[in-house]
């Protein structure tokens, strides 16, 4: 599994994920080890920030914690920073 997709920071962890917007349901599909990025589909198109919304709402259902989106805001590569887990944590509730 890519090393860069989670980062300790003051603030939390950081997790790196690329977004596929329109998707038939919300759902983690896996690493992209080229991107080195996690992997999410979103129902939500990319309309007005609702995709963004919508990524934040299913990570902080999955993860059990506040997740906020700090980076990334228009495009599909996003920096999110993942409240109160440790990467191995977060490791561990995406099933990575």
């Amino acid at each position: 599994m890519s090393a860069k997709l989670l980062k300790e920071t003051k603030d939390g962890t950081l997790l790196l994920v690329y977004v596929q917007p329109k998707a038939k349901r919300n759902e983690i599909e896996g690493v992209d080890e080229w991107r080195g990025r996690l992997k999410v589909k979103i129902k939500a198109p990319p309309v007005g920030g609702k995709a963004n919304k919508e990524l934040v709402k299913f990570l902080s259902k999955v993860l059990g914690v506040e997740v906020e989106l700090v980076r990334g805001e228009t495009s599909r590569e996003k920096d999110l920073v993942v409240k109160r887990l440790t990467p191995e944590e977060i490791k561990k509730k995406l099933g990575l």
